[in-house]
């Protein structure tokens, strides 16, 4: 099932832009994923602060997803060993936070040119709308990925602070 995951992933982000090329930075991806049919976008608005979402993101981003995972895949016909390393990125502004998360699998080959730190798996703005409000937009893959998605969204609202088993993906 992992395998399957892995390969999903991996066309998903070949086909994030019609082609066979990949964003080679976080506002290429964002401008790839409303027209693909393997992204999706994602809004919505929490009640709390746009600072303390920011802090959040700032802390939780790498102690939660600077992280390496390796797999091993077995079948009567093959076997596969790979490690995919997760880097996450956060940027602050007054007007935006943003977190992007880049994927990097080694072992495997590469379809197009590979922007430092891995592909792009996932781009979340935080954006402040009131002096309790933040709006949150994330740009991610359609498919897999959900407890990424959750664990950010539960960062933003403040509702659950742990971090998501990227083994789960």
């Amino acid at each position: 099932m992992t395998h399957r995951l892995m390969l999903i992933a991996t066309l998903s982000a070949a086909l994030l832009t019609g082609c066979m090329t990949h964003p080679m930075s976080a506002q290429e991806f964002r401008e790839a994923v409303p027209g693909s049919f393997s992204a999706k976008v994602e809004t919505y608005e929490v009640n709390r602060p746009f600072r303390e979402v920011a802090s959040t993101f700032d802390k939780m981003a790498p102690q939660c997803l600077q992280v390496s995972i390796e797999t091993t895949s077995r079948t009567a016909q093959s076997y596969q060993r790979y490690t995919t390393t997760y880097t996450p990125t956060v940027r602050k502004s007054p007007e935006r936070v943003e977190l992007h998360v880049q994927q990097h699998v080694d072992n495997t080959i590469k379809i197009s040119d590979e922007p430092e730190g891995g592909y792009f798996l996932l781009v979340a703005d935080a954006y402040p709308v009131g002096k309790s409000t933040t709006r949150v937009e994330v740009f991610r893959p359609s498919m897999g990925y959900g407890v990424l998605a959750k664990a950010i969204e539960g960062w933003a609202s403040g509702n659950n602070l742990g971090c998501p088993d990227l083994t789960k993906v």
